[in-house]
């Protein structure tokens, strides 16, 4: 019985796990103490091949650790290996089933590990706080190790509630679906692992502060506070979902955490308690009591039939009897195949009306869903509004560091301004001092030469003197000599009067030499005066000398000291301006310092959020991923130039600044866009994505690191980088639509023709309409109410037509606005190749409307000869309608909202709308025709109406089957329709076939 129930739980059906089955398998352990049996019996089952029955053993497993038999978990360590094996194969698929069994496996593991651990702690985890006391031993040590294990353990059981989460669509109502159940069913286990947890968690947290310092343990409270947000949404999210409504009462935990720093504030916390809820379980909820609504009383009411056949017929005797019998025998089998028909018929409105509350209940679900998705997403409106807000700040602090760094730059300018009119200034007074030095050499020569013939002068002089000196004592002599020669001759004279005769010849030789001494007296007078003015004239030019020697000391001192000042000026300049330059070194540095952290942190946030649970769903084209990474390729290219512009000139700060900012955000996003590119195709090419864009990552990581080093910016290289995004790139192109190969010309060409075409098909088809040639046919066929519905057929087409001719001439009118406003410089063929998607988009929703507009005039051809059917008119008018529709959504994605031609498109729309319920209206007149082609029964007899009936039941079977044929067939067509607007898309063929 057990490993009957065991198989019936797992098995590969996607819906929820049977409560009465697991119920069996966990009286099952507890019968034979342990889970021997049940590890037997999963041994056999294929759990590494199919993630749905993978997934239901994780539930019915986590159900026996929880409540089964406690020697479960000892049972159970022995397959640990295995266990661990099969998270690790699962692990490696990205999305479905496969993900969701890796991370459930990884909660079982770490739930069994806990409770090796920790015997005390039963599988429920329920506990008294006595016994939660004794769990720690009243060691400090075994408390804080007890924390850390529990917020790993609840770790485990937030990240499986997250995926979950994640892997479901919350837009619809998926909780009231198999599929959606099968996946929430065994989240009721994970709420109350979590309830229970988290309250232990708390008192916990409480008895370590009260026993260790607050600083030791804020790592605790830091992880409690983010699992506890998590928690909080997790719990209000299960809340609002039908499923868990109907099976359990979740509780909300409080607005704020618990104060741990406050003792008191143990009072005031409430123990999270997961109570079951007050409806009954799903599996009794469609249990529907019948009772018999036909009396199957035959024999009365074969009395009372016979009684009718007598009244009518009379009594007979003999084999007119025996005919009555069996004519009643007949009669009354007949009835009882009625009354069965009856009872099927009644059984059917019982479950149509059954299926009709149940489809109210998942309406009113769902809008439930609906509203709590709309509060949820109001709640994140004002998220992204906050966060914007703080992006926005960001933005503006950004702007004033470059600002700050602009005027940085703009002071370094006006000082290397002033510097070079320094240098200028001090290169002039060098040449002035040169200049100057040079005079004073030129003067210090000329005193030299001055000098020396001032010397030579005074020699000239001291030696004229001399002579002077020695002619005046020679004169004096001479002077005195002559006056005693004087004296003594008047002395002579006097005593010689007599004598005077004889010495008048001595006389007059006396008189002829005091004559020559007289004119040699005047000549050396004469030199004596020229003499002394020479040396008035020296004296007057070496006082001269003196003043212009004095003069140019006075000037060279005034100079020097000049010179000393400006270049002590110079010195401090240059000291402020060696600061100012270190000063703006170290800025330079500190601003590159933070851009390369700014893009490291980008591309660090790209890189987590590739294994990120909730990254799992984002999904992206190829061609966005090529696009992204031919903009990261030209930014590598940037960087590259702009850090060598730096290195050579040590300028250029802001471009490299930008550079690395841009670079980090484009390989960040090209990071995002190809692990969500690596969501939508094949496994193996999106294992080739991802460990291509994992590998770019660490690059650019590396590249980052280098540059923040002085001595490693000139040897970053960025070739391997820019590898890596080439081989990214390679890939994108690969798994890019193939429609997107055609050529610029070939799809502006192609957009011309189709259009084109689709304007002659149009016309043709509205001058078919147009013309009288098919009203003409159906007067000289038909007359009265057939002819009247014809008629209204016709002119319901014409008018139809009418509508595609204006629709398709406001579509080309408006098309041309598109194109003119939007392509700028580039040409109109250049607008159709940038937006490929949007022009086939066009092209498509263009051979729609031709398409339906021709096939729509041949059914109405045929509907007015009666040879068609009125369904293919109506089915053509719906293709225009949803054709219509398309070109219009298509044209609207480009337009401008204020466009006279969008507004004119717009209207031929409705136009087309209106004249398709028009065509639609008319099926009633068809109905008039058809049901003048009523049957005459006046003339047939009980057995032909038998027989009648007896066919039309057959055609009806007939007619179920057929119906039943061509929906699978209509479902196999849009399958096809599907797979191949797939691989128009781009999308491989093994996802196709998927």
């Amino acid at each position: 019985s057990q490993v009957i129930s065991i198989n019936k739980a797992i098995n590969t059906q996607e819906v929820a796990v049977k409560e009465k089955h697991a119920r069996n398998i966990l009286l099952g352990t507890h019968h034979e103490k342990g889970a021997h049996t049940f590890w037997a019996a999963v041994t056999r089952l294929p759990l590494s091949s199919n993630a749905v029955l993978c997934w239901k053993f994780c539930h019915v497993f986590h159900k026996l650790l929880r409540d089964g038999h406690p020697n479960v978990i000892k049972d159970s360590m022995r397959n640990k290996a295995d266990l661990t094996d099969m998270s690790r194969m699962w692990g490696h698929l990205s999305e479905g089933y496969g993900k969701l069994c890796s991370i459930y496996l990884k909660l079982l593991i770490t739930k069994m590990e806990f409770h090796v651990k920790n015997p005390r702690f039963p599988g429920t985890l329920l506990m008294s706080n006595r016994q939660l006391e004794e769990a720690g031993e009243n060691d400090v040590n075994n408390f804080f190790q007890l924390t850390v294990e529990m917020f790993d353990y609840l770790e485990c059981e937030l990240n499986l509630f997250l995926s979950v989460f994640s892997s479901l669509d919350m837009s619809r109502s998926v909780s009231v679906t198999a599929a959606g159940q099968c996946r929430l069913a065994p989240l009721i286990q994970v709420i109350l692992d979590c309830s229970h947890l988290y309250d232990y968690t708390v008192r916990l947290l409480f008895k370590l502060h009260s026993c260790l310092p607050p600083d030791t343990l804020q790592g605790h409270r830091d992880r409690f506070l983010e699992q506890f947000k998590k928690i909080k949404s997790l719990f209000y999210r299960s809340s609002n979902l039908q499923y868990f409504k109907r099976l359990i009462q979740i509780p909300q935990l409080p607005e704020n955490p618990p104060n741990f720093l406050r003792a008191s504030a143990l009072s005031e916390h409430i123990s999270p308690v997961v109570l079951p809820a007050e409806s009954s379980s799903p599996e009794s909820e469609h249990a529907v009591e019948t009772d018999d609504l036909v009396d199957t009383d035959v024999p009365a009411f074969q009395q009372s039939l016979e009684t009718k056949f007598d009244d009518l017929f009379g009594t007979q005797n003999g084999t007119r009897k025996d005919d009555k019998a069996r004519l009643i025998e007949q009669l009354t089998r007949e009835i009882q195949v009625l009354k069965d028909e009856l009872e099927s018929f009644r059984l059917e409105s019982d479950q149509i009306c059954r299926a009709l509350k149940g489809r109210v209940s998942e309406l009113e679900a769902e809008l439930a869903e609906q509203s709590h998705l709309r509060l949820q997403a109001a709640g994140e409106s004002e998220f992204l509004k906050a966060e914007l807000e703080e992006l926005r700040r960001a933005r503006e602090d950004t702007e004033k560091e470059h600002r700050s760094v602009t005027e940085i730059e703009k002071k370094a300018q006006a000082n290397e301004q002033r510097y070079t009119k320094l240098k200028e200034k001090y290169t002039e007074l060098v040449q002035s001092h040169a200049d100057l030095l040079r005079k004073n050499a030129e003067v210090t020569r000329q005193m030299t030469v001055a000098r020396a013939v001032q010397d030579e002068v005074d020699a000239v002089r001291r030696e004229m003197q001399g002579k002077l000196r020695a002619a005046q004592e020679r004169a004096e002599k001479q002077a005195m000599e002559q006056l005693d020669q004087l004296q003594e001759l008047q002395r002579e004279l006097t005593t010689r009067t007599m004598e005077l005769e004889s010495f008048k010849g001595t006389m007059d030789s006396s008189e002829q030499s005091n004559k020559v001494l007289s004119t040699q007296l005047g000549a050396v007078e004469t030199e004596k005066a020229e003499l002394l003015q020479s040396l008035s004239a020296v004296e007057a030019e070496g006082q001269e000398l003196q003043r212009a020697q004095s003069q140019l000391v006075t000037e060279r001192e005034s100079r020097v000291k000049t010179a000393e000042a400006l270049q002590n000026q110079l010195n401090e300049k240059e000291s402020r301006e060696q600061a100012l330059e270190t000063q703006m070194e170290e800025a330079r540095w500190s601003c590159l310092y933070g851009a390369v952290e700014e893009a490291q942190k980008m591309i660090q946030d790209a890189l987590a959020q590739i294994d990120d649970p909730v990254h799992i769903s984002c999904t992206s084209s190829a061609d966005y991923l090529a696009s992204r990474c031919q903009a990261a390729l030209d930014a590598v290219e940037q960087l590259h130039l702009s850090r060598e512009a730096f290195l050579a000139g040590n300028s250029g700060l802001p471009e490299l600044v930008r550079a690395i900012v841009r670079c980090g955000h484009l390989i960040g996003d090209t990071i995002v866009q190809g692990s969500a590119t690596s969501h939508m195709v094949p496994v193996e090419k999106g294992e080739a994505l991802s460990d291509s864009i994992k590998s770019c990552g660490a690059e650019a990581l590396s590249v980052l690191a280098a540059m923040k080093q002085r001595d490693g910016l000139a040897s970053a290289d960025s070739g391997q980088l820019k590898a890596f995004l080439e081989v990214i790139l390679a890939t994108a192109e690969d798994l890019r639509p193939r429609g997107l190969e055609l050529q610029q010309g070939e799809l502006g060409d192609l957009v011309e023709q189709e259009m084109a075409a689709t304007s002659a098909a149009v016309e043709s088809a509205a001058a078919r309409i147009l013309s009288q040639d098919m009203l003409n046919k159906s007067r000289a066929v038909d007359t009265g109410i057939k002819m009247e519905v014809n008629e209204r057929i016709l002119a319901s087409c014409t008018e139809l037509m009418q509508t595609i001719k204006e629709l398709i001439l406001s579509s080309k009118d408006l098309q041309r606005d598109i194109v003119e406003s939007g392509r700028g410089a580039a040409s109109m063929k250049e607008f159709y190749a940038k937006n490929s998607r949007w022009t086939e988009g066009l092209i498509s929703a263009s051979k729609a409307v031709g398409w339906g507009a021709t096939v729509m005039v041949d059914a109405a051809d045929l509907v007015v000869q009666g040879k068609g059917k009125f369904e293919e008119l109506m089915v053509c008018s719906h293709e225009i309608a949803a054709s219509t529709a398309q070109l219009v959504a298509a044209s609207k994605v480009k337009a401008d909202k204020d466009s006279t031609n969008l507004h004119r498109l717009q209207q031929a729309s409705r136009g087309v709308t209106q004249a398709t319920a028009q065509l639609v209206s008319t099926k009633s007149g068809k109905s008039q025709i058809e049901e003048t082609d009523t049957m005459d029964f006046s003339s047939m007899t009980l057995t032909q109406i038998k027989r009648e009936e007896m066919d039309a039941q057959v055609l009806v079977l007939e007619l179920e089957t057929r119906l039943q044929k061509e929906r699978e067939r209509l479902g196999e067509l849009r399958k096809k329709h599907y797979e191949l607007a797939g691989v128009a898309e781009g999308w491989g063929e093994e996802e196709c076939k998927r």
